[in-house]
Parts: C-alpha cells; structure tokens; sequence
C-alpha cells in the first residue's frame, strides 16, 4: 500500500519504450574492459548519456550493474571510472549513466567559468538546477526523483538486452549524496532489481549527532524535514507513510546493502534495528548488510572518509557481499585504474545532437503543461456556465487539499481599540485600530499526528492568523460597513506603510480594512528570510508536501478562516467585502540579466505572487466576495516553464496544477470570477519581469472571453503598471 502511495507520488509514468533508440557514439579498449559510448532515449524526447563498461572477454552469464551517481559530478567522475573499469575486468557489464541535469544532461548552459562574466561554482551547478527541474515536473505532475527512477529503470531494460546478462543478478548501486535515495526508489518499484547499495537514506545521515543517543529509537526523526533536496524529502511521504526507511526495507527479501558514507553507530541505529526485523521475517537475514567509512563530515581526510560517489573504503564490504550473493571475485590488493577525461568519454556528438534534436526539461514540462490545460479548458467549456465553478473549485481541492474553515474559529484578542492616525500628505485620517489572532487548525500536521506516519511529524496543532482592523472612528456599530481584506507576503506592518495613502482613501471612504497575516507571513515569517531555494519558507513548503498538502492551500484555508471571522462581525456587511493582494517584491528590470548561474553576486529578485494567488483562489472558493484586486501577482504558473530560470518561491508551488488530473492555470480561475469585479496590475512572470500587454493579452485571453460572455467586459481590469490609488477608489466604487 505505501509502495503504491510512493508510486502515485512520483506521478504518473510514461508506457514502457518498446525500443530505446540505442545510439553508440563511439568506443575504446582498456586494459581488461572495453567502453560503449551510449544515447538512447527513456521516453519521447529525452535522451540518456552512458558509459558501458564491459569485459574484454564476456561470460556466458554476466552480472549487470547499474550505478546511480551522486549530485558532487557527472559519470567521468574517477570514482564511478573505478567501479565500472575493476567490475568490468571481474566479468560483469557496468553501466554509468548521466543522472537528469548533470554531466552532458544539465539543463541550465554555465559548463565552465567561461559561460559566465562573474565568479561561480562551477561544479555545483548541475546539483543547484535540481531545485528548478524539481518545481517545474512538480507543476505538471511529474517529479524530478521519479523521472531520474524511470531512467534508472530504462537503464536495466539495457542491461537485460545484452548477450549473456544473468537476469538475475542485475544490481543497482546508490552513490552517497542522493544517488542512494534514487536507487533506494527505483528499488523498491522494479522487481527487477536483484540487490541494491543504498547510501545515506533512510536512517542516521552525515549531519546526524554522533553518536546516536541511548533512545534513538524513541527521538529519531524517521521522515526527516523538508528542504529543497526533494531526493530525500518526497511530497507526501509523512501523510501516506512510504519514509525512506519503508522505502528501504520494501526491497526485502532482496538483498540490500544499507551504506554510511563515514561512521556508523551500528549499536543504536533505530533504522538498522527495523531494518533487521523486517529480514528476518522473511528468514533472509543474510540478505542484509550494513557497509560504512570513517571519521565524520566535520573532519578531513584521512581521518573521514569522504567520498564522490563510493569510495575504496566503503566499497570492501560491498565487494566481501557481492562476492558472497553472485560470486563476482573481489578485486586484486593491487590494482589500478586509469582516469580518462569527460571528453574522452562524452557521449552526445554534436553529429548526435544535430539528428535527436534533444529537449530541455522545461520544454517537456511546457508541452505537457500546455497539453493538460487545453483539455481542461475544453471540459471546462463543455459544461453549463453555472456549474463551472464548482467543477474548477473541486479540481483545485484535489490539488490544494482541505481548504474547508474549521466549523469552530478560535479567537485569541489582541489589544483592545486604540485610536491612531495614517499620515498622507501632511494630512492626517484617523481610525480605530484592533488587533485578533486567529487559531487555524493546521489540516496537514494534523492528518499526519492521526498515525498516518511514524516519528514526531506534527509538533504544532494549529497556526496563528494575525488580523489588524482598521475602521473609521467614530463608525455607528448599527451600520454594517463594507470590508477591504488585504494580505501580503511582507505582512500587514509593511501594507500599512507602503499603501498607507490608499489605506486612508478606503478608510476616508467609509470603508473597513483587515490587513490579515497569513501563516508564514508577516511576523509568523523569518525576518531576512531570502525567500530562494536554500531558505527557510522553501524548507517549511516542503515540509508542508510530506505532511500531505501545499501551503498555499493553508494559506487559502487561512484567508477562509478570516472571511468567516469578519461575517460574524456585527459592523461588516458581509454582501461587500473585496479581497486585496498585494506584493512589494521589486521586479527584475528588462535590462537586467536573469539567465544567471546560482551563486551570482547580485542574484535576481524573486517575485513575491502568494497574495495575488490566495485572494484568486478565495474569489473562486467564496461566491459571495464583491471584488477582488491583484497586484504584482503571477500571470500564472505556465510562465514558470519557459526557460531554465525561475524567480517564485516554493511556497506558492502547486504540484499537479498544469497536470493530466489538474485545475488549470491562474487565467482559468480568474475566468470563472466573471461576471464579478476583477482588477489586476503589475502582473510578473516565472523569471520575475513585468508582463507586457501583449502577454498579458495572450495569457488571459480565456478570462477576456468568459467576462464578454457574462456582459461583463467592463468589470475585468489588467493593468501592466500599479496604480495605488486607482486601486483604492476601485474598491470602493466596486463596494458601493
């Protein structure tokens, strides 16, 4: 069941090639083994580098190793050189191959310090490009772990097509650093797979405390926590239970080497332990082994035995297991390898290249985003105008998950009414300002804490909403207002500073605001908090996918939670409220480059588009909000797909928006606001630039279309630049 679970996660999989398109682009001899070059295609448009090493002198029945790289280089690593040319020399086939974005596979163009003017990591770029191929598969379904797992999977189907490969005794060996996570997954769905290495997953890591504590068993983090690394951090994982070390113990009763890349605590691993239970259930306890290194991440050779993929010292106990399960010889005291440089062993000719025209991920992901929402589009247009927002607001369920409002609110009030003062202009207009907190179950953490996965997933039973209400004074409690509900991602202390003369405006008018602090926003948000791939909101996104639902869903359940607060408010006439979403992030200049290797000093801005999304979505789920207002949002996730570089943060991710089962896009939701007010300005894109008019016209052709049929034309208002105080009095003319 949670192997099915782990399956469905990965999204869904192409049919199996019945041909691979092998290529050979070109071949070598050593000393003992020979080398293929090789292209062949895992599925429509994707092309995978490998190096087969193979024996001078083959068998009649060869064992077939598969080797998963780490995210530290590419196939020409020397390590990797190592094991393909000594297993090679012992009579098995070895194959290598590029893992998605590395080596001759990288999808971003920095391969050398000459790719760009600035100073750069060179060597970790291929590794630093996972975070964007991981955000754009996840958009349309997909997922970066189970596109490198299908390769891994097409990888065997090569092996097996060779003369003489033992159909069983076909092993697959993880590399430390993430090559060990994917070959732990592809493990576990390919029973193919007669035995696997697996480093650095599922149990104790290179970070973890050394030694482990007496109770590990009672403390250890089992699901581990979320970062941008999705390898290790899969979506979903604490909700339907499939953690890494379910994932591990799956393979059982094939044979598994569980591998630490330095010191093992052997004695007080919780992993090893259940590990071991499960063997022996299958009375194959012989089919476990534990393999390890020395010293700690901390320390420096030769005291810690670092590595680049599997490194001499964890590779003895591998060769003692291989020798004892399929009778390959270990290797001689005294051999020795020879290093040929990524040149001589590069696989993609031009010649090649010029025939198979391969493509970049994000143009795959852009096809099939493109694919999916037209379908939708169609359906969608099928069905009576009435129902369409039903239909789309059950679609975005499936992808947002529980954004229904707790039958009960919990309120915790804040400071009583306090009579302050806006400054405009030398001006000044007064108001009653009250602080609430609202208590909002968090429906993730709490589905997780239900034993629907093991260790201490959920520490916190709700997140705290912060609302800031700002009334005329002087306002008659017998008079029910209209409401202006505004949110940004900067919080409601830099709303009422960069918009205090359109707040005054609304105020001056008659009109209530509640500037409303959304979970991971405002002061629930890390002060300085960079918002790119290594910060602290993408860890808590991730988070959020394990625990089983995207923030931007809570965060829509959040604003959900206020509305529902303000309709109970004797004051609010709950017939005129509007929604605001706002973003002070500063775009990216059209003179600025944004096709930048990551580590380049200054980096572009990134966009800050989660109001924007979360006050659209809030129109679509709450029928009854008059208007709604977007500023500095996203024209819509497909504008993420269009080159390698993207600039939005992890926290507005949608897994499975633009996919087959998907909603759509943002201009979908907007056309299902018809025929209510809609007003959107200084709209960006995926890289974070201002949308010009003929994008914005192009993008949000199908809303244009749904107002004019709604004799609505007039109510749909996008703007390419922001105007603060035509937004105010549209509000206001909007909640007369």
């Amino acid at each position: 069941t949670r192997i099915d679970a782990l399956r469905r996660s990965l999204g869904p999989m192409p049919e199996k090639p019945a041909d691979l398109h092998v290529h050979l682009a070109g071949n070598f001899a050593g000393d003992g083994f020979a080398v293929e070059k090789l292209v062949f295609e895992s599925r429509p448009g994707l092309w995978v580098t490998a190096d087969l090493y193979k024996p001078d002198k083959p068998a009649a029945a060869m064992p077939g190793i598969l080797i998963c790289h780490s995210h530290h280089h590419p196939k020409s690593e020397g390590e990797l050189q190592d094991m393909g040319e000594s297993w090679a020399r012992r009579g098995c086939l070895v194959l290598v191959m590029d893992v998605l974005g590395h080596g001759e596979r990288r999808q971003h163009p920095f391969a050398s310090k000459d790719d760009f003017p600035g100073s750069f990591k060179v060597s970790r770029q291929d590794y630093f490009f996972r975070y964007n191929l991981g955000i754009q598969l996840q958009l349309v379904g997909q997922s970066y772990s189970g596109w490198i797992a299908w390769d891994l999977m097409r990888g065997v189907d090569l092996l097996l097509a060779r003369p003489g490969v033992d159909r069983g005794k076909i092993i697959l060996l993880g590399s430390v650093a993430s090559g060990g996570d994917l070959a732990a997954i592809t493990a576990a769905l390919d029973p193919r797979i007669a035995a696997v290495a697996v480093f650095n997953f599922g149990g104790p890591q290179p970070e973890t405390r050394y030694p482990l504590p007496e109770n590990a068993g009672d403390s250890f983090d089992y699901a581990g926590s979320g970062s941008w690394e999705s390898t290790r951090n899969l979506p979903f994982s604490a909700r339907d239970g499939f953690l890494p070390w379910v994932i591990d113990g799956s393979i059982a009763p094939r044979r598994l080497i569980y591998g630490h890349e330095f010191s093992w605590d052997k004695e007080h691993d919780p992993v090893w332990a259940r590990l071991g239970r499960i063997y022996n259930y299958y009375d194959a306890a012989s089919n476990l082994v534990g393999v390890h290194g020395r010293g700690l991440v901390t320390g420096h050779p030769p005291e810690a035995s670092h590595c680049n993929n599997i490194g001499p010292i964890q590779r003895q106990d591998i060769d003692v297991a291989l020798e004892r399960w399929f009778g390959i010889p270990k290797p001689p005291a005294d051999e020795h390898t020879r290093h040929f440089s990524a040149a001589e062993l590069a696989c993609m000719t031009r010649a090649l290249a010029d025939e198979l025209h391969p493509k970049r991920v994000w143009e795959l992901a852009s096809e099939m985003g493109h694919i999916s929402t037209q379908a939708g589009r169609e359906k969608l247009s099928a069905l009576p105008p009435e129902d369409r927002r039903t239909h789309l607001m059950a679609l975005w369920t499936r992808v947002l998950g529980d954004v229904q409002p707790p039958n009960e609110l919990v309120i915790v009030p804040g400071s009583d009414n306090v009579r302050s003062e806006i400054g405009v202009a030398g001006d000044a207009v007064q108001f009653w300002g009250s602080r609430v907190n609202l208590q909002v179950d968090d429906a993730g953490a709490a589905r997780a804490a239900q034993g629907k996965s093991a260790g201490p997933a959920a520490t916190s039973p709700h997140a705290e909403v912060s609302l800031l209400i700002l009334s005329p004074p002087g306002a008659d409690a017998k008079v029910r207002r209209p409401v202006v509900v505004a949110i940004a991602q900067e919080g409601h202390a830099v709303f009422l500073a960069r918009r205090s003369a359109a707040i005054a405006r609304l105020i001056d008018g008659g009109a209530i605001v509640c500037l409303a602090d959304l979970r991971g926003a405002g002061d629930s948000a890390r002060a300085g908090d960079d918002r790119d791939r290594t910060s602290q909101s993408t860890d808590v996104a991730a988070s959020y996918l394990m625990l089983g639902q995207p923030l931007l869903g809570q965060r829509l359940r959040d604003l959900r939670c206020v509305l529902k607060y303000l309709r109970g408010d004797r004051s609010v006439d709950p017939a005129r409220i509007a929604l605001w979403g706002e973003s002070f992030a500063s775009p990216n200049a059209p003179e600025r480059r944004v096709d930048v290797p990551y580590g380049a000093d200054p980096f572009p801005a990134h966009s800050e588009p989660m109001a924007g999304m979360v006050v659209l979505l809030g129109g679509l789920y709450e029928p009854e909000i008059r208007a709604i207002c977007v500023n500095g949002g996203l024209t819509g996730y497909q504008s993420v797909l269009q080159s390698p570089f993207l600039y939005v943060p992890a926290d507005v991710i949608v897994p499975g928006v633009l996919g087959p089962d998907g909603p759509g896009d943002l201009c979908d939701v907007a056309a299902a606001l018809a025929p209510r007010a809609l007003r959107m300005t200084a709209l960006v894109d995926g890289r974070n630039r201002l949308a010009e008019r003929q994008e914005l016209d192009a993008v949000f052709a199908p809303a244009r279309s749904a107002y004019g049929t709604a004799k609505a034309a007039e109510r749909l208002e996008i703007e390419s630049t922001d105007d603060p105080a035509a937004t105010a009095t549209w509000l206001l003319k909007e909640l007369r």
